[in-house]
This record gives C-alpha cells, structure tokens and sequence, in this order.
C-alpha cells in the first residue's frame, strides 16, 4: 500500500471515529465540536477507546469471565510492549456483537478502525492517551471481577465508589491534562495535574445520581453504595419501584453533595488550563455547566431520578449555554455557575 493510500486510509477511519462520537455520546460529540485540531482527534479518539471498553464492561449478557478475558486482551492490544492485536480482540468479541448491534457495539463492531486511528496520531498524542486508557481498562476489568459472582456491579461504600468514578472518568482529567500539559510552565502544569480529578469525579458522580434506575434496569449496576441504602432501610431490588421515589431521595441527595464537593476542583481546573493545541475552554466549561444544572435539577426533583429515570436540564437551557460562548469572547465560568446554580440560563 502506498504512503497516499495508506494516508487516506488513516483519514476515513478519523472521519468514522467523528461520525461515531456523535452517536454513542452526546457530551462528547459537544465537547470534540467545540475543539480545533489537533485536540479535536485526539479527544475523539481517546474517548472512543474508552467507549469500546465500557461497552463490554456494561454488557450484561456477556459472563463476566470473559468480560475480564476479553478487557484483559483490550489492555494487552494498547500496550505497545505487547504482540496482542486489535484484530485478535475483534475475533474474541465477535461472539458476543448484537446480531443488530446499538450505537456502543457498533463502535465495538468497528475496534479495527479507532485503533488504526488511534495508530495515526502523533507520538506525543499517544503517549498521552494510552496511559489514562489503560488505567480505564484494567480498572473495568477489576470491577468485574470484584463482582463477578454478582452478575452486575453492587458498590458498597462512598470509598468504592469513588474508586469506580476515578476508573471510568478519571480518564477525561488525565488525559486532557497530559496532552497540554508538557506545553505549559510547571505551575500551571502542577494546577492542572492537581485538580484534574476533580473535574472528572464531578462529571460521573453527577451521571451515578440522573442514572441510578436506567444503570439497574439496562445494565444491572447499582452504583449507589450500599451503604446509603442501609441507612434508608432499602434494596436495590426497590429502585424498580416507582411508588417508593420519595424513600430515594435522601439517598440522591448525599450523592449529589458529594459531587458538589468537586465544583471549586473542577473550576479552578477549567481556568487554569490554556488554549493551545486547539484546545478550547468552551469545551470542557459547557460540560462543566451542564454539571452544575443537572445538580440544581436534581436538588429540585431527586424523585425524578427513580419515577423517570435520567434527569438533565432542558435543550432550551443547553442552547442558551451554547450561545453564551459563541461569541469572540469567553463568558466567566464562575458567573455562569453562580446563575445557573440557581435557576436555568434561559430564565435570566
């Protein structure tokens, strides 16, 4: 295959991968539009080798055996010291693709292409993303097997679930903060690398309290503590009761003033990181926000999250997001959070 062949071959597959973003994730399909290159991809990409793991971690009719041989054979593809191949993977996984595979098996289904993508960016950008990746991997897989006899994940202890956060979406701080910060002085570096766990702890403590009955009924993890449901006298059998919401709500709230314990973290994060390498605050500030109005959301109607499943706010509260960072210049993060910590942007 010639350099212009295989050039353009790297090309498709980036295409594909910001074709696939779009579908399996409306958070990041924001963030990558609101970046510039060489960002952009290496957002796109990262985030999608992450989704590929997720997606078998979360697939409940796959045993958990083999979802940790074949997690572990994911780990082994990403090591470059390793001779695993994605090709070996797609034929380990094949078995167990939906025969009308959704969006996530989809991306799944198309492992080959991300990791060629993946395999086209610049050597600084991989030895950035990999690492975080391979702490998402090896993370999930320790999960499952933590909870293998289980059939889904039971957390016990705000201490777990933490652990679990910081394996799922610790990822997003890491690996940002390693693309951008070897282009900074040491004490913007140190600030971010600091606070980078606060921005991702805030995102996916926010997506475990909109989430706790779709998370049991599409995947059979609670990742509530167990503990919290002790002290209310509750099972997980009971988040499939709808009669009983108001019970949840003490339970919802102590979640959400956890993640609200991140906020400053995840601030001072998002206004210490500089705009280089086509890097944006728009887009990790957007997702910022929509954090701080999902928490107000869910502080208004925590029954929500078990009478109708995901709670967010509304696409008139996004927009009106949106066009605040449309223009030339950057809105403060700080005054948006107040505003919209207390009601929703379009009301102003």
């Amino acid at each position: 295959m010639s350099r212009n062949q295989t050039e353009q071959m790297i090309q498709d597959d980036l295409d594909y991968c910001y074709d696939a973003v779009q579908d399996v994730s409306r958070t990041f399909a924001l963030t990558v539009a609101e970046l510039d290159e060489p960002m952009s991809r290496d957002i796109c990409v990262g985030y999608l080798l992450c989704r590929i793991a997720d997606t078998v971690e979360d697939a409940g009719h796959i045993p958990p055996a083999e979802q940790r041989t074949l997690l572990d054979l994911y780990n082994r593809v990403l090591d470059p010291d390793d001779d695993a191949t994605i090709a070996e993977f797609r034929t380990a996984v094949d078995e167990w693709i939906p025969e009308s595979p959704d969006d996530d098996w989809e991306v799944v289904a198309q492992s080959p292409r991300v990791s060629r993508a993946f395999d086209g960016l610049d050597e600084d950008s991989k030895a950035a993303i990999r690492p975080p990746v391979r702490e998402l991997v090896s993370g999930m897989a320790m999960f499952v097997e933590r909870y293998a006899e289980q059939g889904g994940l039971r957390l016990q202890t705000f201490g777990e679930l933490e652990e679990y956060c910081w394996y799922a979406a610790g990822t997003v701080g890491t690996l940002v903060t390693g693309l951008l910060s070897r282009n900074v002085d040491d004490s913007v570096s140190e600030t971010l690398q600091n606070n980078a766990r606060s921005f991702a702890m805030l995102l996916q403590l926010v997506n475990v309290s909109k989430d706790v009955a779709t998370d049991f009924e599409e995947e059979n993890n609670v990742y509530i503590p167990q503990e919290l449901l002790d002290d209310q006298q509750l099972d997980t059998e009971d988040i499939r009761r709808e009669d009983n919401s108001e019970e949840f709500v003490p339970v919802i709230r102590r979640v959400v003033d956890r993640a609200e314990g991140y906020l400053d973290g995840a601030q001072t994060w998002l206004e210490a990181m500089p705009e280089i390498r086509g890097n944006t605050l728009s887009a990790w500030a957007i997702p910022f926000l929509l954090a701080v109005g999902t928490l107000r959301e869910l502080e208004e109607r925590p029954e929500d999250v078990i009478e109708e499943g995901d709670v967010k706010v509304s696409r008139s509260e996004v927009t009106a997001l949106f066009t605040m960072f449309a223009g030339e210049d950057d809105p403060s993060v700080a005054e948006l959070r107040s505003k919209m910590r207390q009601r929703p942007l379009d009301e102003y």
